[in-house]
């Protein structure tokens, strides 16, 4: 029974770090989970494509898993969902847009016809045997976002999700702020809230004001318009559609992400743009340039997207043109800085104009600032907090914000992924750990690129490789042919051809150091050239290569 008299609140992602959203609720004999999200790699992840939470807990609790909850359609809440149900095949709960948009992943790996997809509207309740999860209508950067509230014997806990307070959103479906009014009069046992835009003071913009900057942006433009933006982010689509549609410009959307999920969106009637003012991007060409717009993905940067490749000139279809103007409506996520800027400075050198965020305001945030936090915790009242989403700087400040409200500091919890909070009728605190962290996917493979794989690659992309070749006679222990230096990354072989004879010198001398003294053993003879070599050569050039000795032996 004392198993079942306490809530472990277990976060496997998206604390301290931006992306990867995953949290665990348990009581009992359930489990229920909130979100799958995946997170891009950082830049020292050479080759790697995203990066997916470790679910070892919930493998290894499996019976326990009711299902997994989802807060709303991103990236960084469903992407680690196609990895997550091949290991977890449970139901998954969503409203409308974020199951067609988690159809459409799950499609992609080929595990749709496996999944149990649920479709739910905010307000509805889903009941298991001791845990009811609520749907609360909130107010983000994509339609049919929500907050979840886990009714539990203990007490109900708020799960905030990605929100913003928005007076004027595009749909006209404002956040459900007298919901959260009855709970907090019901009292709240604990509240996990977005902390991205913890450091900003004031509100976050309302969504509309993005449109009347599109207006005017349309209104002076003299060739085609092309606008990059999250192919997610349905509203500002909409308003992109509006304004084209508003000065008479038929709109084609390139890239895959844009295309499918603009497709799904206006499928569910979640984007509403008449059928005679779409294109393909293969007829643009076919219309006078001030009647066309363009919505591409690429807003930040990614090197394979469609507005990378339109200004590397390497987009099949679209070439940059005098008088084109690129919007870039979306700020950068962390990390993503430098891959915009390349982005923006090349589509210059063509010839195009460009406006971006630090010209002109044509994005807002789609989470809350400081006084819609403060208005939320004022709301709900919660017993006890933890700020999520966000990294440890956004986390810190939005416990600070807590604590200027009165929340007393012994019941504000940091947590780190992996930590199990542990909630009873008499305390909460944080009772130990279990398996958590990153799973990286590379290509095909999940998982199987370690820090070990990581370091070998930095090493290579900073310092090259050296291989080495030879052959030896195992019968007389004598070098047959050889030692050959290959170089990749290092020299560039013609230009340092002194470099490395010397080093071939160098190989030499080991090696015959070794067989005089009848070392045989190949790890040894690996070992020693390595250490000779490598000293040798941060010598000469300071710098540390790979260095792969390869011994064939006849």
């Amino acid at each position: 029974m004392k198993s079942k008299s306490r809530i472990k609140v277990i976060p496997l992602g998206g604390l301290g770090e931006i992306g990867k959203n995953i949290t665990a609720v348990e009581y009992g004999d359930e489990i229920i989970v909130i979100d799958g999200g995946m997170a891009f790699p950082d830049i020292e992840m050479y080759g790697v494509d995203v990066v997916i939470p470790d679910i070892t807990y919930l493998i290894n609790n499996s019976e326990k898993v009711k299902g997994i909850f989802i807060t709303h359609g991103h990236e960084d809440h469903i992407g680690g969902l196609p990895y997550i149900l091949k290991q977890l095949n449970v139901p998954v709960y969503g409203t409308k847009l974020t199951i067609g948009l988690v159809e459409y992943k799950l499609g992609e790996h080929n595990i749709l016809s496996d999944c149990t997809l649920n479709v739910v509207k905010s307000g509805d309740i889903i009941k298991l045997e001791k845990i009811s999860v609520e749907f609360i209508r909130t107010n983000h950067s994509i339609a049919d976002s929500c907050s979840l509230a886990i009714h539990t014997p203990l007490g109900v806990i708020v799960h905030s999700g990605d929100f913003k307070i928005d007076y004027t959103p595009i749909d006209g479906k404002m956040i459900d702020l007298e919901r959260y009014s009855k709970l907090g009069k019901q009292g709240v046992l604990l509240l996990m809230a977005d902390s991205t835009n913890a450091e900003r003071p004031g509100y976050t913009m309302s969504e509309r004001t993005v449109g009347e900057k599109l207006n005017h942006i349309f209104d002076g433009a003299k060739g085609r318009v092309i606008v990059a933006t999250f192919a997610s982010n349905i509203h500002r689509i909409q308003q992109i559609a509006n304004s084209s549609i508003r000065a008479g410009r038929k709109i084609a959307f390139s890239g895959r992400s844009m295309e499918r999920i603009s497709q799904v969106a206006m499928e569910l009637g979640y984007l509403d743009i008449p059928k005679d003012m779409l294109l393909e991007v293969d007829v643009i060409n076919k219309y006078p340039n001030d009647k066309i717009t363009l919505i591409t993905t690429g807003s930040q940067g990614e090197p394979m997207s469609a507005l990378s490749r339109i200004a590397s000139d390497t987009h099949r279809k679209i070439r940059v043109e005098q008088g084109d103007l690129f919007v870039i409506s979306a700020s950068p996520i962390p990390g993503n800085e430098k891959f915009i800027s390349n982005v923006i400075n090349d589509l210059y050198r063509r010839g195009a104009d460009v406006l971006y965020k630090s010209i002109e305001e044509i994005h807002v945030s789609g989470h809350a600032c400081q006084e819609e936090l403060k208005l939320i915790h004022t709301l709900l009242k919660p017993k006890y907090f933890i700020p999520v989403h966000g990294e440890y700087r956004h986390l810190k400040q939005h416990a600070l914000i807590a604590e200027k409200l009165g929340m007393d500091r012994s019941s504000i919890f940091m947590l780190d992924i992996g930590d199990v909070f542990e909630i009873t009728s008499k305390k909460a605190q944080t009772a130990g750990k279990v398996a958590a962290g990153r799973i990286m996917v590379d290509g095909l493979g999940v998982g199987d690129v370690g820090n070990i794989v990581l370091r070998d690659r930095k090493h290579l992309a900073q310092d090259g490789i050296i291989t080495i070749v030879v052959t030896i006679d195992k019968q007389s222990s004598s070098v047959i042919a050889g030692p050959d230096i290959v170089s990749r990354g290092f020299v560039y072989i013609k230009e340092s051809e002194q470099l490395l004879r010397e080093a071939r010198d160098i190989v030499k001398v080991s090696l015959d150091g070794c067989l005089n003294n009848n070392v045989t053993g190949w790890s040894v003879i690996k070992t020693t050239i390595r250490n000779d070599l490598g000293t040798f050569l941060y010598a000469k050039t300071r710098r540390k290569p790979l260095i792969l000795p390869v011994i064939m032996e006849i």
